[in-house]
């Protein structure tokens, strides 16, 4: 009974989902981060699929519930489910496929579409151990980056570097948004506004208020 207890002790659940094109590595990336795993053999996503992960966060228990799709046309239809009540995004781009950066607009645009303006999105320019192949640089991604006011990573889920960095980066911008507004609201004696533990954290509901926050890039 304890084991199955333990699975559901956590402060705060947050909705993370994975946009970009098919076979720019988000699988990889969500098996990396939630099982330490790589798959060289990784097949396209069929549909949605999603893995979770607790992580601490300021002696806090945050459990990410990272959701992954198919990034092919075909399964754009689930688009409005797949991202109700996400808090937070990872936007992959493969830095050997120019193509894959350049769609990272028509995905950013999806996004804002379906979620809160307070979003915390993630542009991840996956691959980066392909250095050799790379078709968009550091800069590229950066200064896209900075101009849509994402945070911005490069990211390689084959040798597992700043996948951990990418994901936690997330997790901790949408709590330190939660837990503002939360210290706002016990300022003002608004116990409304304070989610209860457990609760999953909807940024679409206005009662939060979260602002946008800047760029990590520099």
């Amino acid at each position: 009974m304890a084991g199955y207890r333990a699975d559901d002790d956590y402060d705060y659940l947050f909705k993370v989902v994975l946009i970009g094109d098919s076979g720019v590595g988000k699988s990889n990336l969500l098996s990396r981060f939630t099982k330490n795993e790589f798959n060289l053999e990784s097949k396209s996503t069929i549909g949605v699929e999603f893995a979770t992960r607790t992580l601490n966060v300021d002696g806090k228990v945050i459990k990410a519930q990272i959701w992954d799709t198919a990034g092919q046309e075909r399964y754009r239809a689930i688009t409005s489910a797949y991202y109700r009540g996400a808090v937070g995004a990872l936007l992959v781009y493969d830095i050997t496929r120019h193509a894959t950066f350049e769609n990272a607009d028509r995905w950013l645009k999806e996004l804002r579409g379906h979620t809160d303006t307070s979003i915390i999105v993630m542009l991840a320019g996956n691959k980066s151990d392909l250095r050799h192949l790379v078709a968009v640089s550091t800069e590229e991604g950066k200064s896209y980056a900075e101009r849509e006011s994402l945070y911005f990573m490069e990211t390689s889920a084959l040798e597992a570097v700043n996948v951990e960095n990418a994901f936690a980066e997330v997790l901790t911008q949408i709590y330190h948004s939660v837990s503002k507004k939360q210290m706002e609201g016990g300022e003002n004696g608004d116990a409304s506004s304070v989610p209860t533990k457990g609760e999953k954290i909807n940024l679409n509901d206005d009662k939060y208020g979260l602002k946008k926050l800047g760029c990590c890039s520099s």
